[in-house]
């Protein structure tokens, strides 16, 4: 399979650079899987067209401040830290741009020294690790100095309304550099209703981490190897999950995040408990064992989330119906429309 495959052109006025002022106000595209249709509507009718009594399995990471803009000590040269993932007590993972300025040793500032880092080491995916020396709360003092992480595909610095609308309304347990962006249209009465409809919900944490925006730089997809990320799938959401199973109740996956962390502890028609790391990849070829429909929003050209929606989907169904949003003028990206593909 070639990446040239996952390629579209998007015209750039389709990519949103704000969210939609009213989260389930969004547009809804769906998909019928097997009668291959497609249908227009806003996601707040989306309990009109999910599987009866079926179960939402959410992903309730939230989104860290994690980019950090400071200072290389005593130079003053301006430098940038976008956090990627802890990797023990006060040090973590670190993209750093520019990475000239830095080597083994390197110290930053942050916010007038509310924060100061020093550069361990570098790894051989171009990544650094970073402890950081600090007086109180480390999530307090990220929330002070750091800036929400918006992709760089939004082409304006974040501000105060991202803190809130780069979040999902159900975000618990933060640990992601970037928001499991299906689960943004939901609104806290959109869950009720559904719930109040017989549409129930299990929880499972996912930190976005690299592994979701790590481009692909080979030809042949099948080559690419993800980065990991962490998940937990707690007892009591397995057994919900396994439950609604064997009810016959359909398992919606909200988000791919969702859908990989599902698919790695998957296993003769039931999911198990776990706790760590996955680097699954899925691409068209792969049979799902857990995920019966998905929510998503519509993604970058040759990223791994296109080719996993290409798997579930299928590569022709998934690319009529890009081009049909296209035509339509549906809102792209993370701050987009959504779909959802029964």
């Amino acid at each position: 399979m070639k990446l040239t495959d996952y390629d579209y052109d998007l015209p750039e006025a389709l990519i949103a650079q704000q969210p939609c002022p009213q989260r389930d106000a969004s547009r809804l595209m769906v998909l019928d899987r097997r009668t291959r249709k497609i249908h227009h509507t806003q996601f707040s009718q989306i309990g009109e067209f999910l599987p009866t009594r079926s179960l939402l399995v959410i992903n309730n990471t939230k989104v860290l401040p994690a980019r950090l803009i400071g200072r290389k000590l005593p130079t003053g040269g301006k430098i940038e830290v976008l956090l990627t993932r802890q990797k023990g007590t006060n040090s973590w993972e670190a993209l750093i741009k520019p990475g000239r300025r830095v080597t083994h040793g390197t110290r930053i500032v942050f916010g007038e020294g509310a924060l100061i880092g020093k550069v361990l080491a570098k790894s051989s995916l171009g990544l650094y690790i970073v402890r950081f020396k600090y007086d109180g709360d480390f999530e307090d003092i990220l929330a002070e100095v750091g800036k929400v992480p918006l992709p760089p595909y939004i082409k304006r610095e974040p501000n105060q309304t991202d803190k809130e609308e780069y979040q999902c309304v159900y975000a618990q347990e933060a640990g992601a550099i970037a928001a499991p962006t299906a689960g943004l249209h939901f609104t806290l009465d959109l869950m009720d209703k559904l719930k109040r409809d017989g549409i129930l919900h299990a929880t499972l944490t996912l930190h976005v981490g690299l592994g979701t925006f790590q481009p692909v730089k080979v030809e042949n997809i099948e080559m690419h190897k993800m980065h990991s990320e962490y998940f937990e799938l707690s007892q009591t959401s397995a057994n919900r999950i396994n439950a609604a199973k064997e009810a016959g109740r359909k398992i919606v996956a909200v988000g791919t995040t969702s859908v990989r962390a599902l698919e790695t502890v998957a296993s003769d028609g039931s999911v198990d408990p776990y706790q760590g790391y996955t680097d699954i990849f899925i691409y068209p070829g792969y049979q799902f064992k857990a995920v019966d429909a998905l929510v998503t929003n519509f993604h970058l050209p040759k990223s791994t989330l296109l080719m996993l929606i290409s798997a579930f989907a299928g590569h022709e169904f998934i690319f009529e119906a890009y081009q049909e949003a296209i035509a339509q003028k549906y809102r792209f990206y993370s701050y987009g429309d959504a779909m959802l593909i029964l």
